[in-house]
């Protein structure tokens, strides 16, 4: 038995997520690239490049990771690129796109110059701002008011030289309908220009592998795009959908105190370090042995972590039966945004990866220890 805390990845359920992905970019003639800040759990890339081997990136790490275990190509978006590392980007990625028109003429000569002397060329884009919000939490909505991510409309009329493609993301966990409304502000404020470039990154935010999504609406909206602009190549980057509902983290209760009538379970994992977006959305998390809503006349918990931050729990949730130390609670979900965002605060042991494979065998991918804490701040 695999020793808690740890998250588990099931390849048959990652599978059925790149299946759909993949049918979806065949059917719409779009190339659907993975978005590295929803997942870097680079042992999984063998699985993942049977499917996909492009991929996007906002940073030299995630550039890195991505040339050396999963192979493809690489489309870089930063908000901001500097002296030190644009030569790099350039020589490791086939797309750059750049979030201001200071930034792409600051760096162009850089650019031509790599394009000049190399074979596998450089193409760049801009960032675009359709101002079309579809999101109702500021801090997962880059189309806010005073947003610092694109150009809006009114300030670019026209593409610098050497431009060849548009970027937008304005989507997070979004439906098809939405991708559709914000089209239409893309197309109203930006049409001018789509003729003009090669290709069209539409971004992040697709959650095409949820139940329930509209495959075939997406699809018809894509073709549409298509038959109106059919100079453009059409780029999607989702981050979720590649690892939505694939993995889960494993927990056990430890500890339950009871104080001013509520009753907490402390379990050997930590919201605030292990599930930071429960805290920072916040959503509540779903719990496979609970019931899927609180039934305050069976035994209800609140669910503590083993930080010392005082806010470090969520709650409420119902049972059928009273927990006992030593039970496990699997947290559902756990492996889009989740394992990419955790850190070591406390020093709190760092749940283990675990992979379940098709045939259901458990492979540990990797345990943490006290040089991990301690690495991180040499």
């Amino acid at each position: 038995m695999i020793k808690t805390p740890y998250y588990i990845v099931y390849e048959n359920k990652l599978r059925k997520n790149l299946e759909l992905i993949s049918s979806v970019s065949k059917r719409a003639n779009v190339k659907i690239i993975m978005a590295f800040k929803a997942n870097a759990l680079w042992k999984t890339f063998g699985i993942i490049s049977d499917y996909c081997r492009a991929s996007t990136a906002s940073s030299l790490n995630e550039m890195r990771l991505s040339l050396e275990e999963l192979g493809g190509e690489v489309h870089a978006y930063c908000p901001v690129y500097t002296d030190d590392t644009i030569a790099e980007f350039v020589k490791g990625c086939s797309h750059i796109t750049f979030n201001s028109a200071a930034q792409f003429t600051k760096y162009r000569e850089v650019v031509e110059s790599y394009n000049a002397t190399h074979a596998d060329r450089v193409s760049c884009g801009l960032r675009i701002n359709p101002e079309c919000s579809v999101i109702d939490t500021d801090i997962y909505n880059p189309c806010m008011p005073g947003s610092r991510f694109g150009i809006s409309a009114d300030t670019l009329k026209e593409l610098p030289d050497g431009i060849e493609g548009l970027h937008f993301h304005a989507l997070c966990e979004s439906t098809s309908y939405d991708l559709e409304k914000v089209l239409e502000s893309v197309e109203s404020k930006f049409g001018h220009l789509l003729s003009k470039v090669k290709w069209l990154n539409m971004g992040g935010g697709h959650l095409m592998t949820r139940a329930g999504y509209d495959i075939d609406h997406l699809v018809s909206v894509i073709n549409g795009l298509h038959n109106r602009y059919p100079n453009l190549e059409i780029i999607m980057e989702p981050g979720s959908a590649f690892t939505w509902r694939t993995g889960d983290l494993i927990a056990c209760v430890l500890d339950i105190v009871e104080h001013k009538g509520i009753k907490t379970a402390i379990v050997d994992v930590s919201f605030a370090c292990h599930m930071p977006d429960c805290l920072e959305m916040p959503y509540k998390p779903t719990i496979t042995e609970a019931l899927a809503e609180p039934d305050y006349s069976k035994p209800t918990y609140r669910i503590g972590g083993n930080s010392c931050l005082s806010g470090d729990f969520i709650g409420d949730w119902s049972f059928d039966e009273p927990l006992q130390i030593g039970d496990l609670l699997t947290f559902e979900d756990m492996n889009h945004y989740t394992t990419v965002k955790t850190h070591m605060f406390n020093g709190i042991q760092h749940p283990s990866m675990v992979l379940q494979k098709v045939d259901g065998e458990l492979v540990v991918l990797r345990e943490f220890d006290y040089s991990d804490y301690k690495n991180r701040m040499d």
